[in-house]
């Protein structure tokens, strides 16, 4: 049986981002059943810009806050293969496709993550990033995952989700603010099944926060809510700088 696939875009004052996101999406080889956009708590015209783009249905979350956004749309996607891309992210044309292959091919697989690449970041930024993927974060996904077995790399801005799974471990813990949320949902998916981590599922996205922050204290931040999330189960820090620009 064809698997029934949702988009899911959270965003919150993205009005700038949004549309080649969303445009990049409907012009896939596999174009998604269901586009979702929730707009959370926006004071631009984020939900207007929404609007004016065929195909996408626009799901008001008064609450701001990623996780509760991703939460609202869970509980509105109709999908049996949930994709969350955030809406600074612009999709490659097979994005959908591959995703889609990766779940028809593995029934046991009940999540996957893919890797960013930056459209906006200056070359060493970029071959930082690439040298990361293919060298440190092997090393470290062999270590968390396959030796210690606490838990995976996993990205919150490229991802999906089989609904099921994400049902029977409750959704989202909308308890945690922002930094974290992604290692706090592949530990617990890795409780209920295969999760897997994928090269040719990656996404564009946008380097702001490293512009904004500094790759020094960006870098130091993720590392130091990535390992909290996986020995504590809570994340290090509990708020976050919104680099929205």
């Amino acid at each position: 049986m064809a698997l029934k696939i949702s988009v899911i875009v959270c965003a919150h004052n993205e009005a700038r981002y949004l549309p080649a996101c969303l445009h990049s999406i409907l012009a896939q080889s596999r174009v998604p059943d269901e586009l979702l956009v929730i707009n959370n708590a926006s004071t631009d015209e984020t939900s207007f810009v929404a609007l004016q783009i065929p195909y996408v249905r626009v799901v008001a979350e008064p609450r701001k806050g990623l996780v509760v956004a991703r939460e609202t749309g869970r509980r509105h996607a109709t999908g049996d293969v949930l994709i969350y891309a955030d809406a600074d992210c612009r999709a490659p044309l097979t994005w959908i496709e591959r995703i889609e292959r990766r779940f028809a091919r593995d029934p046991a697989l009940v999540a996957l993550s893919g890797p960013y690449r930056y459209y906006d970041w200056d070359w060493s930024g970029r071959a930082l990033i690439r040298a990361y993927d293919f060298t440190l974060a092997p090393a470290t996904q062999l270590l968390v995952k396959h030796l210690l077995r606490v838990g995976t790399i996993f990205y919150g801005g490229n991802f999906a989700v089989r609904r099921e799974a994400l049902e029977r471990i409750g959704g989202f813990d909308t308890s945690i603010e922002f930094h974290g949320e992604d290692t706090n949902l592949g530990r617990r998916l890795c409780g209920v099944g295969k999760v897997g981590l994928f090269h040719d599922c990656y996404l564009y996205t946008s380097a702001r926060r490293y512009i904004a922050m500094g790759k020094r204290e960006v870098f130091r931040l993720y590392v130091r809510n990535f390992v909290s999330e996986l020995l504590h189960h809570r994340p290090k820090d509990t708020a976050h700088v919104d680099v929205r620009i």
